[in-house]
């Protein structure tokens, strides 16, 4: 479909390949992100002279398309950017180049930003000026997976001037074999704060939802007044129903179970670390640090690719756990859960949470066996292709057709769903499944 630089339903939101990444979708991004300037800029860092404002709504679309399209000659938007307009564009330009024609002269046009750490410390300097939080970090996602950055993170200066977030430490933990000891210590620093921020957005309903299940998975027949389970009661009661006074005179009352300090649920995280998953190890290894702080859970996380590790003495920190990781290599879930399986100790009352892609290098057949022996033996099984925002990944379709086949359904979860799943897995009633595959 062709759009016009004028059309007004278009212009304010265009995508194109050569612009950014917008925040949940790759390769895109709306102009409006790309000239929203962010508040504020990095110490030490000189903001461009700010671009005369737009005198019209059609030269404001027209600008926008012009950031968008890269000024090449054929963009036809006539648009001649200034000041912070010209300094945006510049770091866009860096970043995504302007296409992947000749320039003038012949010259190939492409994208760089030099090879050496103090031209990439400018550019990071320069977009953390110019474009909101979020966008900076597509774009630094993008640097690495585009240009080959990885490398520059293994320097201290280079990781004290990112912005931190869930991806970026999936690529420090990708490099943590490779990384010096003068990084190691930054490395860590960057990817505590970005679990502390997990912590503090996840922590509290996690553990408020949780409780709840698991004071309702405990049923009691004596229960005072505040505790009745109403629902349950007249379900229990319905032959008791007198029609004269419509009403129930209920016989037996049902009451939620009061909380104790003794464990009541036993919840194993097996967790596959190959590097399409490094999302979800990031989040899995918040939530098992969350878990384990309650007492009423007994959890265990084990990590695998074509080994099998168990960091559930590491728990009490979750950086720990992540640089326990190691992210990449094949992938053996038969093996992983034949180790959780040999850990399970009250079968009726374990939730054991597999997340994987469920690409399986090891023995297939044998893998299917023993997630229906933990389901007959009382086992809640539940599958999840990712635990990330980024939406269901690429999967193995057979095996996860075969898992639901086996009443154990595989989809992919949002941070944000993970505690109602796990409440519903507690409580032994059907999971939320946003998206049945």
């Amino acid at each position: 479909m062709t759009t016009e630089p004028n059309d007004p339903t278009t212009a304010a939101a265009p995508t194109s390949p050569a612009s950014p990444a917008s925040p949940g979708s790759p390769g895109t991004t709306t102009t409006a992100a790309a000239a929203t300037p962010a508040e504020g800029h990095p110490a030490g860092a000189s903001p461009a002279p700010a671009s005369p404002a737009p005198t019209s709504p059609t030269d404001e679309r027209l600008r926008r398309w012009r950031l968008v399209l890269g000024g090449e000659a054929a963009e036809g938007t006539g648009c001649v950017l200034n000041g912070r307009d010209a300094a945006m564009d510049g770091a866009l330009t860096a970043l995504y180049g302007r296409g992947d024609g000749k320039g003038q002269a012949g010259k190939e046009r492409s994208a760089g930003l030099g090879a050496s750490a103090p031209s990439v410390a400018r550019w990071l300097g320069d977009i953390r000026t110019y474009f909101p939080s979020s966008v900076v970090q597509v774009m630094q996602r993008d640097a690495i997976d585009r240009l080959g950055l990885s490398t520059l993170l293994l320097e201290p200066e280079m990781l004290e001037a990112v912005e931190a977030d869930v991806h970026l430490v999936g690529t420090l933990l990708s490099l943590n074999k490779a990384m010096p000891e003068t990084t190691k210590e930054t490395a860590r620093a960057v990817v505590r704060k970005v679990v502390e921020d997990l912590e503090k957005r996840l922590a509290t309903r996690t553990r408020a939802t949780l409780t709840g299940a698991l004071d309702r998975s405990a049923r009691i027949n004596r229960p005072r007044h505040h505790d009745i389970d109403w629902n349950r009661t007249i379900s229990a009661n319905l032959k008791h129903y007198l029609p004269e006074y419509r009403t129930i005179v209920p016989e037996r009352l049902v009451g939620y179970g009061r909380a104790s300090r003794s464990v009541k649920k036993e919840v194993v995280l097996c967790i596959d670390q190959s590097g399409s998953m490094a999302a979800s190890v990031v989040y899995a290894s918040v939530f098992g640090a969350v878990l384990a702080s309650m007492r009423s859970i007994d959890t265990r996380l084990v990590v695998f690719d074509t080994a099998v590790v168990d960091l559930t003495d590491q728990l009490d920190d979750p950086v720990d756990v992540l640089f326990g990781t190691q992210l990449g290599g094949g992938t053996d879930i038969n093996r992983a859960l034949a180790y959780c399986q040999s850990q399970i100790t009250r079968p009726a009352e374990t939730v054991m949470v597999l997340i994987s892609d469920l690409y399986e290098g090891g023995i297939r057949h044998e893998m299917l066996k023993r997630v229906a022996a933990m389901k007959a033996s009382g086992v809640q099984f539940v599958t999840l292709l990712a635990l990330s925002d980024e939406g269901a990944p690429a999967y193995d379709r057979e095996h996860a057709a075969a898992l639901a086949a086996l009443g154990a359904p595989a989809f992919a979860c949002t941070p944000d769903l993970f505690p109602e799943v796990m409440a519903a897995a507690i409580e032994k009633r059907p999971l939320p499944i946003p998206d049945p595959v």
